[in-house]
């Protein structure tokens, strides 16, 4: 009797499965190496994204060589607090002035904004300078101390920095006399500049001062109240990059209408003196 043969062989399904692992480890090893260097301002935001209440932005990856040193997120950039590595990025500038204006409780006197290549602070007038006076007050030092470690970390990509000195009409109706208004703004903003070109973190030649008197005004002359947010004095960071734009461009993004109908009401309350003393 002749014996039955056996049909088949060994069975071949692990080869299935074994492909699919490969093809899995594969992938894997290619998300490793698509991810072994990150942008650290694009995965901050990612990050902020899905965590919007957060304060703070946790496991962040950058690349550095530890020569940044710490951010203290109790009150400075170089201390015992938590280690926090950034690079040397333009974008990291407002990122450290706003958690160190945060942190100090400085909301009332100084004020960030960031925009398309460029960051811009206001700062009121009585945290650099006493009334009348164009003298640094000890206050205005220790800020422009924290703002000189961030522009030094990232000096290279920093196309120019503008200090804008600014006063404000004493008088609703009044303009200031044109000498002292012009020099108090002008020394105010100088010796901004002088006390962050003293630093030597960046080249002076990309340092420049301007005094507007009360001619650029972001309020109205009305109230005392108004007439105090107008003494201020900004600085304009701009990246290498950026694009060349007026100040008038910058004051509409930073201020919005707010500078425009200013000008108006003081144009309004100028005509208006003007005609008192006509009819007097």
């Amino acid at each position: 009797m002749k014996k039955k043969e056996r049909k088949g062989g060994i069975s071949n399904d692990w080869l299935n499965t074994y492909s699919d692992m490969v093809t899995l480890l594969l992938c894997f090893f290619v998300l490793l190496y698509s991810i072994s260097s990150v942008d650290s301002t694009k995965w901050k935001m990612i990050v902020k994204s899905f965590n919007p209440t957060d304060a703070e932005v946790s496991q962040i990856v950058e690349n550095s060589d530890g020569s940044l040193g710490n951010y203290d997120l109790e009150g400075g950039f170089n201390g015992d607090g938590e280690d926090t590595n950034f690079s040397e990025d333009f974008d990291e500038l407002y990122y450290k002035l706003s958690k160190y204006v945060e942190m100090n409780g400085l909301d009332s006197d100084v004020e960030i904004s960031k925009g398309e290549g460029f960051t811009f602070i206001t700062f009121r007038n009585n945290i650099f300078f006493d009334g009348d006076s164009y003298i640094l007050k000890q206050e205005g030092k220790d800020v422009l101390d924290q703002l000189c470690l961030a522009i030094d970390d990232a000096s290279d990509s920093v196309k120019e920095i503008q200090i804008l000195g600014h006063t404000s009409q004493a008088s609703p109706t009044e303009p200031n006399e044109v000498v002292s208004d012009r020099f108090l703004s002008a020394n105010r903003a100088t010796e901004v500049l002088v006390y962050i070109q003293k630093k030597n973190i960046i080249g002076p030649e990309k340092l420049i001062s301007s005094g507007f008197g009360q001619f650029r005004p972001i309020s109205s002359f009305e109230t005392r109240e108004s007439r105090a947010k107008n003494r201020r004095v900004e600085i304009l960071i701009t990246k290498n990059d950026s694009v060349v734009r007026s100040l008038d461009n910058y004051y509409n993004e930073i201020y919005g209408d707010e500078a425009n109908e200013a000008n108006e009401a003081n144009e309004a309350n100028e005509a208006q003196a003007e005609s008192s003393e006509a009819t007097q």
